[in-house]
């Protein structure tokens, strides 16, 4: 298998940024909402779970669709960005992080969820006894204690931001160096005649890149639990 051309590594590189990006803006919101759900009870708890799910079945086309609609240049939000801030999200690589974390969403908030719920309450219970508030709690006890879980939202966020399309495509269209990344690379080189050799190495770079988190990500983990 032959190196890398300049426009391939330029497809690895974005999609990198683009998905460390998305994991940057979806894991506090997925902290945030995974553990509401783990933890409280309150009215529409129900309807608030189907919304946060929601991009797990909608076609990624349709969740495309839905943020160039409010996120796009005369949308309510995309529109509001650009004449109050100069800030473009439709159709750049800000765009194409969006519409990955948003994907990576419900994965993300299903392993907080996850993690919050596998706490022992009485190891909270006993640092109140102590003085201690609840967010110094949250703080000192309860997030450490969530760190592998923490860790393999952010793998699953980071991964399928690797591997995210429909919406992105849908959302950002293929632009080269600014949103074609690594999916909409690959789609653009099967679909050219010639283009195999390449789609095939791109092909395998992405699943070395997915290997190689999650392999980071158990790394991590060993060592958070072994300190723990």
């Amino acid at each position: 298998m032959e190196g890398l051309t300049a426009l391939e590594l330029e497809a690895v590189g974005l999609s990198l940024q683009v998905a460390v990006a998305a994991v940057v803006l979806g894991l506090p919101p997925a902290l945030a909402v995974g553990w509401l759900l783990a933890r409280r009870m309150f009215p529409g708890k129900a309807l608030v779970e189907a919304v946060v799910y929601l991009p797990l079945v909608l076609p990624p086309v349709a969740v495309g669709y839905l943020l160039l609609v409010v996120f796009g240049r005369r949308g309510p939000i995309g529109g509001w960005l650009s004449d109050a801030f100069g800030i473009e999200v439709a159709f750049t690589w800000r765009g194409a992080a969006l519409a990955s974390a948003v994907v990576a969403f419900p994965l993300m908030v299903r392993a907080v969820r996850l993690a919050a719920e596998g706490l022992d309450p009485g190891l909270e219970a006993a640092a109140r006894t102590l003085g201690a508030g609840r967010i110094d709690v949250f703080c000192t006890v309860s997030l450490p204690l969530m760190a592998p879980g923490l860790l393999a939202a952010s793998v699953l966020g980071f991964a399928r931001s690797l591997g995210e399309f429909g919406a992105t495509i849908t959302f950002v269209a293929s632009i080269p160096g600014e949103t074609r990344t690594i999916p909409i690379a690959i789609y653009g080189l099967i679909q050219t005649p010639g283009g195999e050799d390449a789609a095939a190495r791109l092909l395998a770079l992405s699943i070395l890149l997915a290997v190689g988190a999650l392999a980071v990500s158990e790394w991590l983990a060993r060592r958070v639990r072994r300190n723990a």
